[in-house]
Parts: C-alpha cells; sequence; structure tokens
C-alpha cells in the first residue's frame, strides 16, 4: 500500500499534457500581446512620420512666404531709395535738400515700423502652422493615454 501511495503522488505532481497546455496558452497569449504592441507602435511610428512630413511642409511653405515678404520689403526699399536719388538730383537749394532728406528719413521709418509688422505677423502666423501639427498629434496622444 504504501508504494501505491508514492506512484499516485508522483502520477499527480508531473502530467505532460497540463505543462504542454500550459505552455501553449502561454505562448499563444505572449504572441497576441507581440502583435497588439507591434501594431500600436506601427500606427504611432506612422502618425509620427504624417506629422513631421506636415510640420516640414509648412516650414517650407511658411520659409517661402517670409522670404517673399523680405523681397517686398527690398524691392520698396529700393524703389523708395531710387525714387529719392532722383529728386535730390533736382534739388536747386540746400533748403530743398535739407526738406527732401527729412521727408524721406521720416518715410523711411514709417516703412521699415511697417514693414517690421508685417514680418512680425507673417512669422507669427508660420510658427503657428509650424507647430500646429505637432500639438494635434501631442493632443491625441494625451487622449489615446488618458483612453488606456
Amino acid at each position: 500500500m504504501a508504494t501505491k501511495k508514492t506512484e499516485d503522488a508522483f502520477s499527480l505532481a508531473f502530467d505532460p499534457s497540463n505543462f504542454t497546455d500550459s505552455f501553449r496558452e502561454f505562448a499563444e497569449k505572449g504572441a497576441a500581446q507581440s502583435k497588439e504592441a507591434y501594431a500600436k507602435m506601427k500606427t504611432a511610428t506612422e502618425e509620427a512620420a504624417r506629422t513631421v512630413e506636415a510640420t516640414v511642409e509648412s516650414a517650407q511653405s511658411g520659409t517661402v512666404e517670409l522670404g517673399l515678404k523680405a523681397i517686398d520689403a527690398l524691392r520698396a526699399n529700393a524703389e523708395t531709395s531710387l525714387s529719392h536719388m532722383e529728386a535730390l538730383l533736382g534739388v536747386k537749394s540746400f533748403s530743398e535738400l535739407v526738406e527732401l532728406q527729412a521727408a524721406f528719413i521720416r518715410r523711411q521709418a514709417e516703412l521699415a515700423v511697417e514693414q517690421a509688422k508685417t514680418m512680425q505677423e507673417a512669422t507669427r502666423k508660420v510658427a503657428e502652422n509650424v507647430t500646429k501639427p505637432g500639438k494635434e498629434a501631442a493632443e491625441r496622444a494625451m487622449s489615446n493615454l488618458k483612453k488606456s
């Protein structure tokens, strides 16, 4: 009788079919979790790539816009300077020269302020457009984290 109890104890302790089923279940869970993690990582990577593309496109278009505004400012300054030079060629007296020069300096100062405001506004808009995709991506990521 003592030998029978010993045999029963060992036969219950290790059942290979239970071990195989447990290992299979563990492996299947691990594979499913890996697939889920890969899908999430792939989605996040694709979203990050789209965000970077949108940011680069915004930066490129903003750079072009700022460049065009700078060219317009240079053109306006050159035209004003050439007009002033032409007016200086027709000066008949020193007082007319001083008056013409004072008016030119005043116009240039006003133009510089106007151009600075225009460039500042354009730069602000470009900065907003460049950072917008990143902000939206961060907001989506935070809302996804809150849902999880």
